[in-house]
């Protein structure tokens, strides 16, 4: 982060509070899809293009491959909430597939089943 582009000293701390929170949310929500065997790559580069106005992509061109960001306005603040916000996609549609028929409210049932499994923080943050 660039101090320059902070009005003040509280104004940059405040933002270095949330993309650090970013970074504890990547870590959760990366083991919780690492772990889970059903979803594949083909899920994850899914999620990549649909999750965080596809933004994050991967990127295969024969001489290098990875991922890669296209950036709105500030990559230091960006790029962990696009991370975040693949990995809770991926989930989601993982989720999605196990929601009984009766449930009405299916959006609901996969937050309450978020903030089960990772606290209300990070389900208030990522899966809306």
């Amino acid at each position: 982060m660039d101090w320059a582009n902070y009005g003040d000293f509280s104004a940059y701390r405040s933002e270095g509070r949330r993309i650090t929170k970013q970074l504890e949310d990547f870590r959760v929500l990366f083991a919780a899809v690492a772990w889970r065997s059903g979803i594949t790559s083909d899920d994850l580069l899914s999620a990549l293009g649909s999750a965080f106005s596809g933004r994050l992509s991967w990127v295969d061109n024969g001489q290098s491959r990875g991922l890669s960001y296209c950036t709105g306005q500030y990559y230091p603040t960006e790029f962990r909430a696009a991370c975040c916000a693949v990995l809770a996609s991926a989930l989601w549609a993982y989720w999605r597939a196990d929601v009984p028929d009766e449930v009405e409210c299916k959006g609901q049932y996969m937050h309450n089943k978020a903030a089960k499994e990772f606290g209300r923080g990070i389900a208030r943050r990522w899966f809306l």
